[in-house]
Protein backbone atom coordinates (compact mmCIF):
# COMPACT_ATOMS: atom_id res chain seq x y z
CA UNK A 1 0.00 0.00 0.00
CA UNK A 2 1.39 3.30 -1.02
CA UNK A 3 1.64 5.80 1.83
CA UNK A 4 0.20 9.70 0.08
CA UNK A 5 4.01 11.69 0.26
CA UNK A 6 5.98 9.19 0.61
CA UNK A 7 8.06 7.93 -1.97
CA UNK A 8 8.15 3.47 -2.18
CA UNK A 9 11.39 1.85 -1.47
CA UNK A 10 13.45 0.76 -4.50
CA UNK A 11 14.61 -2.81 -5.26
CA UNK A 12 17.80 -1.35 -4.18
CA UNK A 13 16.95 0.29 -0.94
CA UNK A 14 15.02 -2.78 0.40
CA UNK A 15 18.37 -5.08 -0.51
CA UNK A 16 20.36 -2.69 1.62
CA UNK A 17 18.32 -2.49 4.45
CA UNK A 18 17.86 -6.02 4.70
CA UNK A 19 21.64 -5.97 4.31
CA UNK A 20 22.10 -3.95 7.81
CA UNK A 21 19.58 -5.75 9.43
CA UNK A 22 21.68 -8.76 8.99
CA UNK A 23 24.90 -7.47 9.80
CA UNK A 24 23.68 -5.56 12.88
CA UNK A 25 22.54 -9.19 13.88
CA UNK A 26 25.61 -10.63 13.62
CA UNK A 27 27.63 -7.74 15.51
CA UNK A 28 25.37 -8.02 18.12
CA UNK A 29 25.95 -12.01 18.41
CA UNK A 30 29.53 -11.34 18.31
CA UNK A 31 30.50 -8.79 21.17
CA UNK A 32 31.51 -10.97 23.30
CA UNK A 33 32.85 -14.83 23.31
CA UNK A 34 31.50 -17.02 24.93
CA UNK A 35 33.35 -20.27 26.14
CA UNK A 36 31.61 -23.72 25.79
CA UNK A 37 31.89 -26.32 28.78
CA UNK A 38 33.66 -28.14 26.27
CA UNK A 39 36.79 -25.72 25.88
CA UNK A 40 36.62 -25.54 29.38
CA UNK A 41 37.35 -29.30 30.18
CA UNK A 42 39.91 -29.16 27.44
CA UNK A 43 41.82 -26.11 28.76
CA UNK A 44 44.09 -27.88 31.41
CA UNK A 45 44.94 -31.00 28.47
CA UNK A 46 46.25 -28.78 25.56
CA UNK A 47 49.80 -28.42 25.46
CA UNK A 48 51.79 -25.62 25.91
CA UNK A 49 53.23 -25.48 22.50
CA UNK A 50 50.70 -26.19 20.35
CA UNK A 51 49.16 -22.49 20.01
CA UNK A 52 52.34 -21.76 18.41
CA UNK A 53 52.39 -25.09 16.60
CA UNK A 54 49.08 -23.65 14.79
CA UNK A 55 49.95 -20.52 14.28
CA UNK A 56 52.61 -21.65 12.48
CA UNK A 57 50.66 -24.50 10.61
CA UNK A 58 47.71 -21.75 9.18
CA UNK A 59 50.69 -19.01 8.12
CA UNK A 60 52.29 -22.01 6.15
CA UNK A 61 49.15 -23.05 4.46
CA UNK A 62 48.56 -19.25 3.44
CA UNK A 63 51.58 -18.21 1.98
CA UNK A 64 52.30 -21.91 0.37
CA UNK A 65 48.15 -21.46 -1.14
CA UNK A 66 48.97 -17.96 -2.31
CA UNK A 67 52.51 -18.75 -3.81
CA UNK A 68 51.56 -21.85 -5.49
CA UNK A 69 47.96 -23.12 -5.01
CA UNK A 70 45.27 -20.94 -6.60
CA UNK A 71 45.66 -22.66 -9.62
CA UNK A 72 44.60 -26.32 -7.52
CA UNK A 73 41.70 -24.37 -5.77
CA UNK A 74 40.70 -23.41 -9.21
CA UNK A 75 40.25 -26.49 -10.44
CA UNK A 76 37.51 -27.13 -7.69
CA UNK A 77 34.78 -24.94 -9.26
CA UNK A 78 34.01 -23.48 -12.58
CA UNK A 79 35.64 -20.18 -12.62
CA UNK A 80 34.66 -19.19 -15.81
CA UNK A 81 31.01 -20.55 -15.26
CA UNK A 82 31.05 -18.05 -12.40
CA UNK A 83 32.37 -15.20 -13.98
CA UNK A 84 29.53 -15.72 -16.99
CA UNK A 85 26.82 -16.43 -14.34
CA UNK A 86 27.43 -12.88 -12.54
CA UNK A 87 27.62 -11.21 -16.00
CA UNK A 88 24.13 -12.70 -17.09
CA UNK A 89 22.46 -11.56 -13.73
CA UNK A 90 23.90 -8.25 -13.96
CA UNK A 91 22.24 -7.69 -17.23
CA UNK A 92 19.33 -9.19 -15.71
CA UNK A 93 18.85 -7.17 -13.30
CA UNK A 94 19.90 -4.27 -16.02
CA UNK A 95 16.83 -4.91 -17.85
CA UNK A 96 13.87 -5.87 -14.85
CA UNK A 97 15.83 -3.80 -11.46
CA UNK A 98 13.10 -5.54 -9.45
CA UNK A 99 13.84 -7.01 -5.51
CA UNK A 100 13.98 -10.60 -7.02
CA UNK A 101 16.74 -9.73 -9.70
CA UNK A 102 19.19 -7.59 -7.37
CA UNK A 103 18.52 -10.91 -4.33
CA UNK A 104 19.70 -13.27 -6.97
CA UNK A 105 23.36 -12.23 -6.64
CA UNK A 106 23.32 -13.10 -2.35
CA UNK A 107 20.93 -15.87 -3.38
CA UNK A 108 24.12 -17.76 -5.62
CA UNK A 109 26.31 -16.60 -3.07
CA UNK A 110 24.14 -18.46 0.14
CA UNK A 111 23.80 -21.60 -1.97
CA UNK A 112 27.85 -21.30 -2.60
CA UNK A 113 28.32 -20.77 0.89
CA UNK A 114 26.24 -24.31 1.63
CA UNK A 115 27.87 -26.09 -0.66
CA UNK A 116 31.12 -25.98 0.74
CA UNK A 117 30.04 -26.65 4.42
CA UNK A 118 29.21 -29.92 3.46
CA UNK A 119 32.01 -31.09 1.82
CA UNK A 120 34.18 -29.14 4.66
CA UNK A 121 32.28 -30.50 7.78
CA UNK A 122 32.60 -34.71 5.85
CA UNK A 123 36.61 -34.02 4.90
CA UNK A 124 36.85 -32.87 8.97
CA UNK A 125 34.66 -35.88 10.50
CA UNK A 126 36.79 -38.28 8.44
CA UNK A 127 40.08 -36.53 9.46
CA UNK A 128 38.50 -36.48 12.82
CA UNK A 129 38.07 -40.25 12.97
CA UNK A 130 41.47 -41.01 12.18
CA UNK A 131 42.99 -39.02 14.81
CA UNK A 132 44.24 -36.39 12.11
CA UNK A 133 43.99 -32.95 13.32
CA UNK A 134 47.03 -30.81 12.76
CA UNK A 135 47.75 -32.40 8.81
CA UNK A 136 44.11 -31.24 8.15
CA UNK A 137 45.42 -27.44 8.25
CA UNK A 138 46.39 -27.26 4.96
CA UNK A 139 43.50 -28.93 4.05
CA UNK A 140 40.88 -26.86 5.88
CA UNK A 141 42.89 -23.64 4.67
CA UNK A 142 42.52 -24.69 1.12
CA UNK A 143 38.60 -24.80 1.41
CA UNK A 144 38.23 -21.87 3.65
CA UNK A 145 40.22 -19.76 0.61
CA UNK A 146 38.00 -22.09 -1.96
CA UNK A 147 34.91 -20.96 -0.41
CA UNK A 148 35.85 -16.88 -0.32
CA UNK A 149 36.75 -17.08 -3.69
CA UNK A 150 33.63 -18.68 -5.34
CA UNK A 151 31.82 -16.08 -2.56
CA UNK A 152 33.82 -13.06 -4.27
CA UNK A 153 33.26 -14.60 -7.90
CA UNK A 154 29.40 -14.45 -7.70
CA UNK A 155 29.78 -10.59 -6.78
CA UNK A 156 31.88 -10.18 -9.70
CA UNK A 157 35.17 -9.77 -7.83
CA UNK A 158 38.84 -11.15 -8.65
CA UNK A 159 41.07 -12.19 -5.59
CA UNK A 160 44.05 -12.83 -7.85
CA UNK A 161 45.29 -9.01 -7.29
CA UNK A 162 47.42 -8.17 -3.85
CA UNK A 163 44.79 -5.92 -2.12
CA UNK A 164 42.25 -8.44 -2.99
CA UNK A 165 44.18 -11.03 -1.41
CA UNK A 166 44.14 -8.21 1.69
CA UNK A 167 40.50 -7.83 1.75
CA UNK A 168 39.88 -11.89 1.51
CA UNK A 169 42.61 -12.03 4.92
CA UNK A 170 40.16 -9.15 6.73
CA UNK A 171 37.52 -11.41 5.92
CA UNK A 172 38.92 -14.46 7.53
CA UNK A 173 40.11 -12.17 10.58
CA UNK A 174 37.17 -10.53 11.30
CA UNK A 175 35.06 -13.73 10.69
CA UNK A 176 36.68 -15.38 13.76
CA UNK A 177 37.29 -12.39 15.92
CA UNK A 178 35.12 -10.71 18.76
CA UNK A 179 35.07 -7.71 20.58
CA UNK A 180 37.19 -5.44 20.22
CA UNK A 181 39.07 -7.66 18.06
CA UNK A 182 36.43 -7.47 15.48
CA UNK A 183 35.51 -3.99 15.65
CA UNK A 184 39.05 -3.43 14.77
CA UNK A 185 38.81 -5.56 11.93
CA UNK A 186 35.87 -3.82 10.93
CA UNK A 187 36.95 -0.57 10.93
CA UNK A 188 39.57 -1.63 7.87
CA UNK A 189 37.48 -3.73 6.30
CA UNK A 190 34.89 -0.77 6.19
CA UNK A 191 37.56 1.19 4.76
CA UNK A 192 38.43 -1.11 2.36
CA UNK A 193 34.79 -1.66 0.87
CA UNK A 194 34.19 2.61 0.87
CA UNK A 195 38.37 2.52 -0.55
CA UNK A 196 39.53 -0.75 -2.08
CA UNK A 197 43.46 0.03 -1.67
CA UNK A 198 45.89 -1.73 0.27
CA UNK A 199 46.75 0.52 3.32
CA UNK A 200 50.23 2.13 3.04
CA UNK A 201 53.37 -0.05 4.51
CA UNK A 202 51.51 -2.81 4.13
CA UNK A 203 52.97 -6.37 4.36
CA UNK A 204 50.97 -9.49 3.36
CA UNK A 205 53.06 -11.56 5.47
CA UNK A 206 52.07 -9.64 8.33
CA UNK A 207 48.20 -9.81 7.56
CA UNK A 208 48.83 -13.43 7.51
CA UNK A 209 49.81 -13.80 10.92
CA UNK A 210 47.17 -11.77 12.43
CA UNK A 211 44.60 -14.13 10.16
CA UNK A 212 46.14 -16.99 11.26
CA UNK A 213 46.82 -16.21 15.22
CA UNK A 214 42.88 -15.58 14.46
CA UNK A 215 42.46 -18.95 13.42
CA UNK A 216 44.37 -20.81 15.74
CA UNK A 217 43.14 -19.27 18.83
CA UNK A 218 40.06 -20.04 17.23
CA UNK A 219 39.98 -23.75 16.31
CA UNK A 220 42.43 -24.56 19.19
CA UNK A 221 40.45 -26.93 21.11
CA UNK A 222 38.81 -28.41 17.72
CA UNK A 223 42.20 -28.96 16.51
CA UNK A 224 43.20 -31.08 19.64
CA UNK A 225 40.50 -32.81 20.01
CA UNK A 226 40.19 -33.66 16.24
CA UNK A 227 43.72 -34.93 16.90
CA UNK A 228 42.37 -38.00 19.05
CA UNK A 229 41.32 -41.32 16.79
CA UNK A 230 37.79 -41.50 17.00
CA UNK A 231 36.40 -38.71 19.33
CA UNK A 232 38.74 -36.43 17.01
CA UNK A 233 34.99 -36.94 14.51
CA UNK A 234 33.64 -34.53 16.96
CA UNK A 235 36.44 -32.05 16.61
CA UNK A 236 35.61 -32.58 13.25
CA UNK A 237 32.36 -31.41 12.92
CA UNK A 238 33.76 -27.86 14.11
CA UNK A 239 35.43 -27.66 10.54
CA UNK A 240 31.54 -27.49 9.08
CA UNK A 241 30.89 -24.88 12.08
CA UNK A 242 33.62 -22.52 11.25
CA UNK A 243 33.19 -22.74 7.48
CA UNK A 244 29.50 -21.28 8.25
CA UNK A 245 30.67 -18.83 10.57
CA UNK A 246 33.25 -17.53 7.93
CA UNK A 247 31.29 -17.90 4.52
CA UNK A 248 28.35 -16.65 6.43
CA UNK A 249 30.75 -13.33 7.51
CA UNK A 250 32.74 -13.32 4.50
CA UNK A 251 29.19 -13.28 2.10
CA UNK A 252 27.94 -10.21 3.87
CA UNK A 253 30.83 -8.09 3.57
CA UNK A 254 30.91 -9.24 -0.64
CA UNK A 255 27.08 -8.05 -1.03
CA UNK A 256 27.63 -4.81 1.15
CA UNK A 257 30.66 -4.02 -1.16
CA UNK A 258 28.99 -4.82 -3.83
CA UNK A 259 25.79 -3.15 -3.13
CA UNK A 260 28.33 0.22 -2.29
CA UNK A 261 29.35 0.08 -5.89
CA UNK A 262 25.82 -1.01 -7.31
CA UNK A 263 24.92 2.00 -8.32
CA UNK A 264 28.25 3.13 -10.50
CA UNK A 265 27.78 -0.21 -12.74
CA UNK A 266 23.84 0.37 -13.23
Amino acid sequence: MKIPGREPKTPYQKEWEALLKKEKRLLEKRKQKKETAMNRLLAEKIPEKLQGTLDAAFEKAFHLIFEKGTGAIEKLYPKEKLEKEFKVNLYTDSVYGSRKTLHAFSRKAGRTGTRNLAVSGLAGVGMGILGIGLPDIPLFTGMILKCVYEIALNYGFNYTEEKERYFVLLLIEGAVSYGEHLEEAEDRIEKFIRTPEVPAGYDQKEQVSKTSRGLSKELLYMKFLQGIPVVGAVGGVYDAIYMKQISSYAGLKYQKRFLTGYRKIR
